[in-house]
């Protein structure tokens, strides 16, 4: 292990930019002047929620690991829950009562971002020929990232948990492009060319700092299916990014947009299109935007109401409010993004 935790950086990557123990990735480029440019978007003061209820898509059958949200109830003086509670039990009228409850929460169950340290690659960031278990800007697993086959306790992502990007302040200027008018709900793999002419139909442009937003149906899809995802109708519907596009790749990079959100599964189409050769990432653009660039995936938004009014007044940029839960050593985090227009 050298004195600086990495030797090689991926090809492709802006490893270091931000200095060599940055854990915020692009969300660094969220200046004040780009909060002040998001701030001039605001012209009517409408507000939109761009979550899901949080217990959608409902059940399992879309990710087997992750479970739907169950709220938990404590006791409280005796047999009785501290939910409907009397706060005294001398008085019959006039007397508080008070509700309390918990909740056991798949961080990544339903509207949701990926912090940096939810995907990596083995890569040999030491330059000994000896591939390991690596994240953004050279943070290890095992080491930075550490979980129940790495130690007896201490788990959790001690860099690059999303406790990082919550303090960076995540509000900005977003850009929705609506693919869903282009494709319908018909499964549709977006590569650069398809982007760009969308952004051009549109007449509106990504600039340094921006949240790129995608609208493509798949939402409305799981609010229809009403907790019961049909798996094989979501799998073979709507648009998402071409992970194997090398040009839409480095338009990311070049851009500097600081995060892609989409009201998709994965923002990318999964599984991806073939790829040559013996080793490959089978989610290439979350390798390419966690892994190597710092970019920030949100996914399962909800986007229908604010794509319709923003398409009615010939508008596509708006302020982003959109925090993570301050949860110190989490890969991945529940969201609640506001638009306002």
């Amino acid at each position: 292990m050298t004195t600086k935790r990495w030797v090689n950086k991926p090809e492709g990557s802006n490893w270091g930019r931000f200095g060599d123990d940055d854990q915020r990735g692009k969300m660094n480029l969220l200046t004040p002047e780009r909060r002040v440019a998001a701030a001039r978007e605001v012209k009517e003061g409408i507000a939109f929620t761009l979550s899901l209820p949080l217990d959608y898509p409902g059940g399992n059958s879309i990710f087997a690991h992750r479970k739907a949200p169950v709220l938990q109830y404590e006791k409280r003086g005796g047999a009785a829950y501290n939910f409907n509670f009397k706060l005294s039990h001398i008085c019959a009228e006039y007397c508080d009562i008070v509700c309390d409850d918990a909740v056991l929460l798949y961080l990544q169950y339903s509207t949701q971002w990926d912090g940096l340290s939810h995907v990596g690659q083995m890569f040999d960031a030491d330059g000994d020929g000896v591939p390991e278990k690596v994240y953004y800007n050279g943070w290890r697993g095992g080491v930075d990232l550490v979980g129940p086959e790495d130690a007896k306790e201490g788990f959790g992502a001690h860099k690059l948990g999303v406790e990082n990007f919550a303090t960076a302040g995540v509000q900005g200027r977003g850009v929705l492009v609506d693919l869903h008018r282009i494709y319908g709900r018909k499964k549709a793999f977006v590569g650069y060319d398809d982007l760009m002419r969308a952004l051009d139909a549109q007449k509106v442009g990504v600039e340094a700092g921006d949240f790129l937003c995608l609208y493509t149906g798949y939402g409305d899809l799981i609010m229809e299916m009403n907790k019961q995802p049909d798996v094989n109708v979501l799998h073979s519907s709507c648009a998402a990014l071409d992970g194997r596009d090398a040009r839409l790749l480095q338009w990311i990079s070049d851009t500097d947009l600081v995060a892609i959100c989409s009201d998709s599964l994965a923002v990318e189409v999964f599984p991806p299109r073939p790829a040559e050769g013996d080793s490959f990432p089978m989610l290439p653009l979350h390798n390419h935007c966690l892994f190597k660039q710092g970019v920030h995936l949100g996914e399962l938004w909800y986007f229908t109401e604010l794509a319709q009014w923003l398409g009615a007044h010939g508008r596509w940029r708006f302020q982003l409010t959109a925090p993570p839960l301050r949860l110190p050593g989490a890969v991945g985090s529940p969201a609640t993004p506001v638009a306002v227009v």
